[in-house]
């Protein structure tokens, strides 16, 4: 079982239901856990799959197999080009555990910088180091640029009639929810493509911004979506929402 909901901050009370509904169903679980930095709505928090196994106790802790992975491409540090990143496997079969290692040890290795980078994320400046108060401030202000465009996004979409964005809690992406005239749902009936996808390639044409369908994600059925990352600088983020609102519009226009 893998989770990834795009913008959201699984509660603790969610992430134990996972658990329990993994050790019922005999299933291995695989938790991404890449976007641990990234939170931003007041009251949410990250909760480590692990420690939350590890607190439910017998008979999950001891038996529920769990895979977490973390990386250097994401969170505050976003070094993308290092592809740099981890597993670490609890109460795996020791045999099976064998064969992943030697699957693992005949692939190539990543390069030197990107070992050295996951080495400095795993073990940042601790307080009495000279680095810390810089690393801090660093950090702190890349999460609080991330924050601020995670609002934006909410905010301008939510003024745009016919979109609906909930907030982005964490990660780095939104997830709104558009509503499509039934002319466009048909048009892209008639040319074999989701509703979404449509849209999609519609406003790549004309506008150069390229989204994710939702259709890709397993969205309730007759609803649509698309997925957009917050990541763009906050001047050239503004223009991007304008533009996406006032498509948009147009696209319902034109299809009403």
């Amino acid at each position: 079982m893998h989770l990834h909901t795009p913008g959201q901050v699984q509660t603790r009370e969610c992430i134990e239901a996972v658990i329990r509904f993994a050790f019922e169903e005999g299933l291995f679980l695989m938790a991404d856990e890449v976007y641990q930095d990234n939170v931003y709505a007041e009251g949410s928090q990250f909760h480590s799959f692990k420690k939350v196994l590890t607190e439910m106790g017998p008979p999950y802790a001891t038996q529920q197999e769990l895979a977490s992975f973390h990386s250097v491409s994401k969170g505050y540090m976003g070094e993308c080009g290092f592809r740099g990143g981890y597993v670490e496997v609890v109460n795996m079969d020791a045999e099976v555990q064998k064969q992943m290692a030697k699957l693992m040890s005949v692939r190539l290795c990543p390069p030197v910088p990107g070992q050295a980078l996951m080495g400095m994320v795993v073990s940042p400046p601790t307080p009495s180091e000279p680095s810390f108060k810089q690393f801090q401030a660093e950090r702190q202000e890349v999460l609080a640029e991330l924050a601020a465009k995670a609002k934006l996004t909410e905010q301008v979409f939510n003024e745009a009639p016919g979109i609906r964005c909930n907030p982005v809690q964490g990660a780095m992406y939104s997830f709104p929810q558009i509503q499509l005239p039934l002319k466009a749902v048909q048009r892209a009936q008639d040319l074999g493509l989701a509703p979404d996808m449509f849209f999609c390639l519609c406003l790549l044409e004309e506008t150069g911004i390229c989204v994710v369908p939702g259709s890709g994600f397993g969205q309730q059925e007759g609803t649509y979506h698309f997925r957009m990352t917050i990541l763009p600088p906050m001047e050239k983020l503004r223009v991007l929402l304008e533009k996406l609102r006032h498509f948009h519009a147009k696209f319902t226009h034109e299809y009403s």
